[in-house]
């Protein structure tokens, strides 16, 4: 099997995708933070800070819908590993002035690999189970400024979004 020649470890000499071999590196901590948010009317956002909103309570759904997806991640994104994720956590921030909900979402695990990807699912679902319980009231939602803000651990140790 020919190595990987580019710094986009997905892909063989060969540029063919394969799924990374992670047999020989060791376990660490791994730790990865990432966020995103989603815009809306300020009468949306009004129902979700109140409660009120048709569907329930949002933002408690959006929670366990990210806590969910993060661990589902590898059968979503093909070339992930599955992981034994140790904590995930979404925190959610209302922003009334720019008529947005900030999303952010922390996995963490004891492992081989890292869970940036898991980070990043979290917050993409939780944001898009946002829209899904808000859209009767408000269909020109955007997501947008899904971003890593940090990750920990690993042979390329402690990274952090300037």
């Amino acid at each position: 099997m020919s190595e990987p020649t580019s710094p986009l470890t997905h892909f063989d000499a060969a540029g063919q995708a394969h799924m990374v071999d992670i047999g020989a590196k060791s376990d660490s901590r791994r730790i990865a933070l990432a966020a995103g948010e989603i815009r809306m009317q300020a009468e949306t956002l009004q129902l979700v800070a109140q409660g009120n909103a048709a569907k329930g309570d949002v933002l408690g759904i959006a929670r366990i819908a990210g806590i969910m997806a993060a661990k589902r991640t590898a059968d979503l994104i093909p070339l992930c590993h599955p992981l034994a994720l140790t904590r995930v956590a979404l925190e959610f921030s209302l922003d009334h002035t720019q008529s947005l909900i900030r999303c952010e979402a922390r996995a963490e695990t004891t492992g081989k690999t890292g869970v940036e990807m898991e980070a990043l699912t979290a917050v993409q679902i939780a944001l898009l189970t946002i829209y899904d319980m808000c859209k009767a009231a408000d269909k020109k939602m955007v997501m947008g400024n899904i971003r890593v803000l940090e990750k920990q651990g690993g042979k390329s140790g402690d990274w952090k979004f300037e």
